[in-house]
């Protein structure tokens, strides 16, 4: 067994104005340096030393790590300050995470915990007369329960999403620097366009919407996790004491994002 997160020293930190924590040590940004935004996969959870921190080993130009578990595009557009920090970086990598931690005509989000589900607006309400949302916290908790009411009025939640992720992230990558490299990162690869939503371990996000995104980049890079070994009740139950994340990439999952983008980001610098 690994140790888990409490033998492990993030560093936290911030950058220029932003409230948010990001993990650390804190890199110098007098100079050159790049700029990595996404989720607990880019943050690098159980991780000593994440992509992040690899490709600026091999660079040798400091990487901000400016992600944050549970971030969605509204993390980012809701703190302009760190929108700014990125922007100044010589080139940003940028991961695509679910597209149902976003607030929108149906619902909203935390602020900064996007997987939180806050409230359901009178639209969401109207649509579902047969749910009560009181013991909703989660976005996923919120779609599946949506989702096995009706699939009528669930695919109009769908497309809403789908919308507005692609639309948030267009608005993101806007402000970053022209150098941009987008992320997918995850158990499971990006759905067909068309595809039903996939329940708990599914993102929303099908190839049709990354395509929307790739005229803002200059570049897209995807590997999927390989799938946590089978684990017996106990062990799962003594990881979840220890903090781990199961799913969430290993230290060898980060190697291997750090060798798939170094040649890309090597080329755009």
């Amino acid at each position: 067994m690994q140790p888990g997160d409490r033998s492990l020293d993030y560093f936290p930190c911030h950058y220029g104005a932003s409230r948010l924590t990001f993990r650390g040590p804190r890199r110098d940004l007098t100079g050159e340096y790049l700029a990595m935004l996404g989720g607990a996969e880019t943050y690098g959870r159980l991780v000593p030393l994440p992509f992040a921190a690899l490709l600026e080993k091999e660079l040798g130009l400091p990487a901000a790590n400016l992600a944050c578990p549970n971030a969605g595009p509204d993390l980012y557009l809701g703190d302009r300050a760190a929108l700014e920090v990125a922007a100044g970086a010589r080139l940003a990598v940028v991961q695509l995470t679910g597209g149902h931690n976003i607030s929108n005509r149906f619902y909203r989000v935390h602020g900064r915990r996007n997987d939180r589900f806050i409230a359901a607006t009178p639209v969401l309400r109207a649509l579902y007369r047969d749910v009560d949302f009181t013991e909703i916290h989660f976005t996923r908790h919120l779609l599946s329960v949506l989702a096995a009411k009706c699939d009528e009025r669930f695919d109009l939640v769908l497309q809403e999403l789908k919308t507005q992720w692609v639309q948030r992230m267009i608005e993101v990558l806007e402000q970053l620097p022209y150098r941009r490299l987008l992320l997918w990162l995850a158990d499971h690869p990006p759905a067909e366009a068309g595809a039903r939503w996939a329940g708990g371990a599914g993102t929303l996000i099908d190839r049709e919407m990354i395509a929307a995104l790739q005229p803002y980049a200059n570049g897209y890079a995807e590997l999927v996790i390989a799938p946590p070994p089978s684990l017996d009740g106990q062990l799962i139950s003594l990881l979840a004491c220890e903090g781990r994340g199961l799913g969430l990439p290993d230290a060898t999952c980060h190697r291997q994002v750090a060798e798939l983008l170094l040649p890309k980001v090597a080329a755009l610098l």
